[in-house]
């Protein structure tokens, strides 16, 4: 098919990238350690770990799980952590053992969490403590070979460990009480792997696969992607070649966004941590107080984020007094990024928000915007190289370029399927193999693409379709207005009608102002017939915010 994006990317990025050169996560992962040696790689709350010390602690872990847990190739282990050095530990020593990965929000509630433990069949869960208690009732129900809990503090220094762990237990109180009785703790974990003999080798294929990567379950039940080794090799790939020098081992990215995410899962903790970068992890990323504190230590380099984290960072103070001369990229992903914040980012940081688009299933990149624009252009950019976009209508029929219509995705990044769910994968990939995104797009004449809007989330009103976004992106632009939602409600007359949902920093701002401004922004059948404020908007582990928990609200 034409590609009228080639000729778009930079002299120096090439359409195609080359084969990976490892087969597979945990000789990338090794190779990276070995490389890097004293340099640090992660950085938690004023605790930094080198790559060298990384190796090692995977290396005791892995043992662990292969000689004392019996954890063979293809067992799934679960890893339900927020952004703490203990997650990349497990992570890559779960992989070294030939393991699937199945990362868990540790939000999750007891129902949640029984389903994706059901689903993908884990045998073994990694977990923080403050969450165990919600792991406690599921075990009443389903069986686990192995739990190993971790303290918060399990890998900072004496006394700084204890201190932690007190705190957060006995002051803070948000570590409830659990009671697991046959459940290993992550740092005796350690000990027993350092006794253990080396690890007996493991054959991992390039197609096998590395994660069960859950959905939102915005489309129906949440499901399992079927991401293999070669998915996330090719991906690191892609993104490196887009980035280029961007992305070094001097950079340090701040990591805000849950690694448990696919966004920050590859885009933070492999891409950065593979080209010798640091990830500076940030547990909390609500407490703005703390964020912006840490954020005050570093000379950070990098950020990724979502439009509702970039929005609050910029409605600080003290962040917005930071030092920005080290920034050099920004990220923005998993939602679509206003205009306003962009625009607002741009003149605090002096740094442009790079977007760039991708999903669950695509691991996740599937286009980002060139490194040399000059401007926040509002599109997500260009298809990255070895990768396909196309727009298809309602019959399979690929659009020209102009005409909104489904975006489909043909690439080495696309998952192998939903674990499991035959008649679900099938569903989204068509005879010709597209993957079939549920996102409604455009593209320009040059290649670029620009998402309308979800396909589910589309509001019809008297035949007119209208797309929450466009209505979001103008009322956040008002004054005084933080957080904008826009949802479609029954309507006798025209079938579907706008409700929008407000989130305000000012109590002033009215109703009937916000009514005017759309009248001036917003054709008739785009207003808002019925304005709710509220003190906050639904949000996902990752700052999505949740339309359709607004609908059911």
């Amino acid at each position: 098919m034409q590609r009228p994006w080639n000729s778009q990317y930079p002299a120096d990025v090439p359409t195609e990238v080359a084969a990976p050169r490892f087969s597979n996560l945990p000789e990338l992962i090794q190779a990276t350690n070995r490389s890097h040696g004293q340099s640090p790689a992660f950085t938690c709350m004023g605790k930094t770990i080198s790559f060298q010390e990384l190796e090692t602690m995977i290396d005791m872990f892995a043992r662990y799980l292969q000689h004392e847990l019996k954890i063979k190739k293809d067992d799934r282990v679960a890893i339900m952590m927020p952004n703490i050095l203990q997650y990349p530990v497990a992570l890559f020593a779960a992989h070294r053992v030939g393991a699937i990965v199945v990362n868990i929000n540790p939000l999750y509630t007891a129902r949640e969490l029984e389903h994706q433990l059901k689903d993908s069949g884990a045998t073994t869960i990694i977990i923080l403590e403050n969450f165990a208690r919600t792991l406690e009732h599921v075990l009443k129900s389903i069986k686990l070979d192995s739990v190993i809990i971790t303290k918060f503090g399990d890998l900072f220094d004496f006394p700084k460990k204890q201190l932690i762990n007190f705190v957060l237990k006995h002051i803070k109180k948000v570590v409830p009480d659990y009671q697991i009785p046959k459940a290993e703790s992550f740092t005796h974990a350690l000990e027993i792997g350092c006794k253990q003999p080396g690890l007996s080798p493991v054959e991992i294929a390039i197609d096998d696969i590395a994660f069960l990567q859950y959905t939102g379950g915005t489309t129906g039940v949440s499901k399992g992607a079927m991401l293999t080794h070669s998915n996330i090799l090719y991906n690191l790939a892609q993104a490196s070649t887009v980035f280029g020098d961007l992305v070094g081992p001097n950079d340090k990215i701040v990591t805000a966004l849950p690694l448990y995410h696919i966004f920050s899962l590859v885009c933070n903790c492999f891409l950065y941590m593979t080209a010798g970068g640091l990830n500076i992890l940030i547990p909390n990323p609500k407490d703005t107080k703390g964020f912006v504190k840490e954020l005050s230590r570093w000379q950070f380099t990098a950020m990724s984020g979502v439009n509702t984290l970039f929005n609050n960072l910029l409605h600080d103070e003290s962040f917005c007094a930071l030092d920005f001369s080290h920034l050099r990229l920004s990220i923005g992903g998993g939602m679509a990024v206003q205009k306003p914040v962009a625009d607002h980012w741009q003149k605090v940081t002096g740094n442009i928000i790079n977007q760039a688009y991708g999903l669950t299933e695509t691991s996740p990149a599937v286009t980002i915007n060139p490194r040399n624009q000059t401007s926040f252009n509002g599109t997500i950019g260009l298809p990255i190289p070895s990768t396909d976009v196309c727009i298809k209508d309602d019959n399979g029929q690929i659009l020209p370029h102009g005409e909104p219509g489904e975006l489909c995705v043909k690439g080495p990044q696309v998952m192998k399927g939903y674990w499991n769910r035959d008649e679900e994968t099938q569903q989204v990939f068509d005879e010709d193999h597209w993957f079939h995104t549920g996102d409604i797009a455009v593209m320009s004449e040059d290649g670029f693409f620009s998402i309308v809007d979800r396909k589910k989330d589309m509001i019809l009103v008297s035949g007119f379709n209208v797309y929450p976004n466009e209505i979001e992106e103008v009322v956040v632009a008002l004054k005084g207005v933080v957080e904008a939602a826009a949802i479609g409600i029954p309507d006798e007359q025209s079938g579907e009608t706008v409700k929008l949902f407000v989130v305000r920093s000012n109590e002033q701002v009215t109703e009937a102002e916000i009514m005017q401004y759309c009248q001036s922004n917003l054709v008739n059948y785009k207003r808002p017939k019925q304005i709710e404020f509220v003190e906050e908007l639904p949000k996902s582990a990752v700052g999505k915010i949740l339309r359709r928990k607004l609908k059911t609200a």
